[in-house]
């Protein structure tokens, strides 16, 4: 039976989404004042520092755990956010959506789940939105910045795909010792491909500090704790709808806080991607349900 979402519970939906959608404009930001990989580093290692202590150890599912934290942790996190650094923040939150129908994809494969014309048709949409913001002026060449997106997007569905195997350990779990096990895989990234580390640390300003702040706190504490809660309380057709408010925020974020410029091809694309991501949720929202952390 599907329940009528409460006025309350209903403004809780658009609050995580907007705290989830605003992380693009917040990471952008942060990425200005640390090497990329740096950032991630500082946010998986308070990450795991804040919610160890409250979380049990996911026992027998080690090796799982360990994999997910490269997969997802360390991979898609490195590539997310170094991509990030050359693209705006917009093009992130329509490009990084790519995750849904790469995730439908694998579904098909690990899963045995019919992919349909109408999952497929949405997934040609989406990457073709993705496209046609590809080819606007605004991106300025910087095509490996966003094929590091994408490229993010795809390392994020092969980790739901890991996820879905792990059903014994929850969320919270999952992030906390996820962020324990990726944080020196991404330190030691950042020591062989970035620089300026020690310097990044010592001149931040408090934008920066903000930045490794809201990503914790906001995120993962206060965006995921919500939507673990509102999980339990409502069909998951219900509560992955407003998933698609996410790349909206995105942009809106880019745009409000950023100034980045609000073009007809970035609005023509990105309704495009939010459409195929639309049919691909809606179809099958649990193959994508975001049990993994998002930026």
């Amino acid at each position: 039976m599907t329940l009528a979402i409460r006025p309350l519970h209903l403004l809780l939906f658009v609050a995580v989404a907007a705290i989830w959608g605003l992380n693009f404009a917040v990471v952008k930001i942060g990425v200005a004042q640390f090497p990329p990989i740096l950032l991630m580093t500082l946010r998986w290692a308070l990450v795991g520092i804040v919610l160890t202590p409250f979380v049990k150890r996911p026992q027998g599912c080690w090796p799982q755990v360990i994999a997910v934290s490269i997969t997802l942790g360390f991979v898609h996190f490195a590539l997310m956010a170094t991509g990030l650094k050359n693209l705006d923040a917009a093009t992130a939150a329509i490009a990084i959506q790519l995750q849904v129908p790469f995730a439908a994809l694998l579904a098909a494969i690990f899963f045995d789940d019919r992919l349909g014309w109408r999952r497929a048709s949405g997934m040609a949409v989406a990457f073709l939105g993705v496209a046609l913001i590809a080819g606007e002026p605004r991106l300025g060449g910087h095509y490996l910045a966003l094929g590091l997106v994408v490229a993010a997007a795809c390392i994020w569905s092969i980790a739901n795909v890991q996820i879905k195997k792990l059903h014994a350990v929850g969320g919270f779990t999952l992030n906390a010792w996820v962020g324990i096990l990726a944080a020196p895989q991404l330190a030691l990234a950042s020591f062989v491909l970035e620089d300026g580390q020690m310097t990044a640390l010592a001149t931040a300003d408090w934008r920066g500090w903000f930045s490794v702040f809201y990503q914790v706190v906001m995120v993962v504490i206060i965006g995921y704790g919500s939507w673990y809660w509102l999980l339990r309380r409502y069909g998951v057709n219900q509560v992955m709808a407003f998933t698609l408010l996410v790349p909206i925020f995105g942009v809106l974020s880019g745009v409000v806080i950023l100034g980045e410029a609000l073009t007809a091809s970035l609005v023509a694309g990105g309704a495009l991607t939010v459409v195929g991501v639309g049919i691909i949720v809606l179809r099958r929202p649990r193959l994508v349900e975001p049990d993994a952390e998002r930026v």
